[in-house]
């Protein structure tokens, strides 16, 4: 293997440090206090072109790949901007620029991703509910054949960027799971306008990521055209599963990224705190637990570059996509943690943000998969007998 990173690599990185720079912990400190949505930071990604990463040059983006995409959002992670960094690229210039990309029409990617690359358009995905949880294939939002389109109606929930967006991918049922031979048929994807008056949105109060909205969104009698289904109706199931190894690498990279931040205070905190008349990081049980965890994040971070290196080459990268999130959350709570630890007392007060980090990086455990589900098809890959 070739460890030697590319010269636009390093283009990458400087650019996503110094936007961060810009936009360091104490901006978004005051954002996520405000429940305010960072606009002049999603802007300064369009300006540098990290909203096209994925998207091909000749609808104006950059042509790159998940293996650019996760470095830009770990290091915006990791110089400052914590969960904002995957946060705000993960949706749109990641989910939504795929599945465009990979399954829509000529028309549907003229229509789309040149707004996407230069920031001008938002993207919610809609596909959590709150009966199905974490089986998708048990989606109650229906879509049924009226003449010549489509009537959807329905519930999702957990939907980021709803209240904002001016367009959502839809995930819904066109045929009833019990008429299809697998359960896995029967799916279809809709391109939907937020405009609708049948689209209702109502933020979800939440424990952290307060700078962006989480929300419920009711659907009724909303009518599309048949030229509104993202990819073939009827197999939206393949189409989704595209953009699930992006969402599970783009969090991997927002764990490791958290975890490198973290760590890097604490370590410039005990380098500076004396205690009995002795920096506090000279004593093991404090930089221990540290170093143990920053091995585990080292390790998921190669991880994480193996299943975007497939993913660009358009192998299959679902086992290493659930390893590398799995181990990456694991070993990134396990960093923020400690490193929480290591500040004592003001670990818990906001103006170190340390506390914020650690609620940030939890959410992980629970999206874009829940770690119980990574384990689930990480166990089935080893042979033992599929549970779900």
């Amino acid at each position: 293997m070739d460890f030697e990173a590319p010269p636009e690599h390093a283009l990458i990185r400087s650019t996503a440090s110094d936007i961060a720079e810009e936009y360091g912990p104490e901006y978004w400190r005051e954002r996520e206090q405000a429940g305010e949505f960072a606009a002049d930071f999603w802007d300064e990604l369009g300006d540098a072109g990290f909203h096209g990463l994925l998207i091909p040059e000749e609808y104006g983006g950059a042509d790159m790949g998940l293996q650019e995409m996760g470095l830009a959002m770990e290091t915006l992670c990791a110089e400052g901007c914590g969960m904002a960094g995957t946060w705000y690229l993960v949706v749109t210039a990641g989910m939504a620029a795929v599945a465009l990309r990979e399954s829509g029409t000529e028309a549907q990617k003229e229509t789309y991703l040149p707004d996407i690359a230069a920031g001008d358009r938002i993207f919610s995905f809609a596909i959590t509910e709150p009966e199905a949880g974490t089986n998708t294939l048990n989606v109650g939002t229906r879509a049924d054949r009226d003449g010549d389109g489509f009537v959807l109606n329905g519930k999702k929930a957990w939907i980021t960027f709803a209240d904002r967006a001016d367009d959502m991918i839809l995930v819904t049922r066109t045929t009833p799971k019990e008429e299809v031979a697998t359960p896995t048929q029967g799916l279809t994807l809709f391109l939907v306008d937020m405009d609708d008056p049948g689209i209702e949105v109502s933020p979800i109060e939440k424990h952290a990521i307060n700078y962006s909205k989480s929300c419920e969104v009711f659907i009724e009698d909303v009518r599309v055209p048949a030229e509104a289904a993202l990819g073939e109706v009827d197999e939206g199931w393949w189409h989704l599963v595209k953009t699930l190894n992006p969402e599970r690498v783009g969090f991997a990279a927002a764990a490791t990224g958290i975890a490198e931040l973290a760590a890097s205070k604490a370590v410039d905190y005990a380098n500076e705190r004396e205690v009995f008349d002795a920096p506090i990081g000279t004593h093991q049980a404090v930089s221990f637990p540290i170093t143990e965890a920053y091995t585990g994040v080292e390790t998921a971070r190669l991880m994480r570059q193996k299943a975007a290196w497939l993913f660009d080459q358009g192998e299959d990268c679902g086992y290493e996509a659930n390893v590398a999130k799995a181990a990456a959350v694991e070993a990134g709570i396990d960093a923020v943690y400690h490193a929480m630890q290591a500040f004592g007392g003001w670990g818990y007060a906001t103006e170190y943000d340390i506390e914020r980090w650690w609620r940030e990086i939890n959410l992980t455990r629970l999206a874009p998969v829940t770690q119980q589900m990574a384990y689930n098809h990480i166990a089935t890959e080893m042979g033992f007998p599929r549970s779900y």
